[in-house]
């Protein structure tokens, strides 16, 4: 492998400067050059950077110039950060870009951030995982003008199986998605948006599959929004409560 440093992947978390990981902070810190998601992030992030560092916004690069940023850096010795937005788990493009660092025999590591769908659940403060009502959670998005969905992996099949729903990349599409979802789930089924959770614009609207379309469209939304579906997302009461924590549970002495 070329270079003296590894090219780090680093989740950005949701976008707000104090959601980033100890690990993160770090490294962005001692970073050379950083490369970060201008649409989705907030730029108090990059108060983390030294003052010497070189930043780059991604936004309007394709993949391949990207990488050229992140092997030229490498082989130039500096130490690289790609930072991603949310957790580089999802939808971050890692799985292309560290191929092409593996060709350039350039070295990479992984730095987990926190999901955007996280935030989004810690600021309406509600739990995914609901007893008798929800015990799965899907992440998955829909296609537009994106890569393909794979076989099997349609919306109203993940919504039948009864798991809260957190849709990502389809804040454009609610209206279509809603009227998908209608039959299998009902007009009365919740459903949270949030929009740009953590960071000073913030939004968060609160409907049904019947009612959330218009919200999103009167806000205007287009982009870095989170759609959660879900009846773990409405009254709490309707649940039951864990059996982890319940009295009648033996426990170890």
């Amino acid at each position: 492998m070329t270079g003296c440093f590894p090219v780090h992947f680093v989740g950005a978390g949701p976008g707000a400067a104090d959601l980033l990981t100890l690990r993160a902070a770090r490294l962005l810190a001692a970073a050379d050059l950083v490369l970060y998601p201008g649409t989705y992030l907030d730029p108090d992030v990059l108060a983390h950077c030294g003052p010497g560092a070189r930043l780059v916004d991604t936004q309007d690069l394709d993949l391949d110039a990207i990488t050229a940023h992140l092997v030229a850096g490498a082989r130039a010795g500096e130490r690289v950060v790609r930072l991603t937005s949310g957790d580089p788990s999802l939808y971050s493009a890692l799985h292309e870009q560290a191929r092409r660092l593996d060709a350039a025999g350039v070295a990479w590591e992984v730095t987990p951030g926190v999901p955007a769908y996280a935030a989004a659940t810690a600021l309406v403060g509600r739990e995914l995982t609901v007893p008798h009502l929800a015990q799965s959670v899907v992440l998955t998005r829909t296609r537009a003008r994106s890569t393909p969905m794979g076989e099997g992996e349609s919306l109203t099949a993940f919504a039948a199986t009864g798991a809260t729903l957190v849709l990502h990349l389809a804040i454009r599409r609610t209206r279509e998605l809603a009227a998908e979802l209608v039959p299998v789930v009902g007009e009365d089924c919740p459903v949270v948006v949030v929009h740009r959770a953590s960071q000073p614009e913030e939004l968060v609207l609160r409907g049904t599959v019947g009612s959330i379309a218009d919200q999103v469209e009167e806000a205007g939304l287009r982009q870095a929004a989170v759609i959660l579906v879900g009846r773990a997302l409405g009254d709490a009461r309707d649940g039951g409560e864990s059996f982890l924590y319940s009295p009648e549970r033996e426990r170890r002495r």
